[in-house]
């Protein structure tokens, strides 16, 4: 089959490009997207397979509109406020999206044909690190460590055994501590009795350390 192939099968016309990329971003977030598939998603759709390639012309060029979608969600840099203010906001919410896209982790780096929304996202984070004073290197710096600690925060949130704090706390007291025998392990019993106690609550690292990440780069933008 051609590149130009796919393009010419019939169109359905209870479809749309729209609808065939929404409904396998419900399938990816709810299965992964290991498991999707043109024929999964059209047999969701209850069209026939070769249909949906009038609308996406591979299953690549269905996730780059999936991956742009996801890069639609999140917040832009506002311009209204510094530059540190502006980056906590677009991170937090880059989390917050990911979150709700676990699946879209891995990928948002690997599109080589990107989306509109992705691009606009890129040039928004650009244009705010390089309007701050940052160099063209030393914005590149910061964008990928930002990226970096992002996507890494957002896999390792999502691979917890627990959702909330009191969850947390739940297992800490009845999993975790009779696997941590003070005598054996002192120090890691003490920690995770004092922060069960204090209702310590991991998701509340991510602000800590993307504070830490933005006054190191703050030392480095040109004076």
């Amino acid at each position: 089959m051609s590149a130009r192939e796919p393009r010419q099968a019939a169109s359905d016309p209870g479809l749309s490009k729209a609808r065939v990329v929404a409904e396998a971003l419900q399938l990816a977030d709810r299965d992964g997207v290991d498991g999707l598939s043109m024929r999964g998603l059209a047999r969701a759709l209850g069209a026939g397979a070769m249909s949906l390639y009038y609308y996406v012309a591979s299953k690549e060029e269905l996730l780059d509109a999936m991956i742009d979608i996801v890069f639609e969600e999140i917040e832009l840099p506002p311009d209204e406020t510094d530059w540190q203010s502006a980056m906590r906001r677009r991170a937090v919410s880059a989390r917050q999206v990911l979150a709700r896209h676990p699946w879209a982790i891995g990928l948002m780096e690997s599109r080589t044909s990107p989306g509109p929304a992705n691009l606009r996202h890129r040039e928004a984070v650009t244009a705010c690190l390089r309007k701050a004073g940052f160099t063209v290197v030393m914005a590149a710096h910061a964008n990928w460590l930002l990226d970096s600690y992002v996507y890494g925060f957002a896999l390792q949130e999502a691979s917890l055994p627990f959702d909330t704090a009191g969850e947390l706390a739940d297992m800490t007291e009845g999993v975790f501590l009779p696997q941590l025998p003070p005598d054996k392990y002192p120090y890691l019993n003490e920690s995770a009795a004092v922060l069960a106690a204090a209702g310590y609550d991991p998701a509340d690292e991510f602000v800590f350390g993307l504070d830490l990440v933005l006054a190191a780069l703050e030392a480095l933008r040109a004076p």
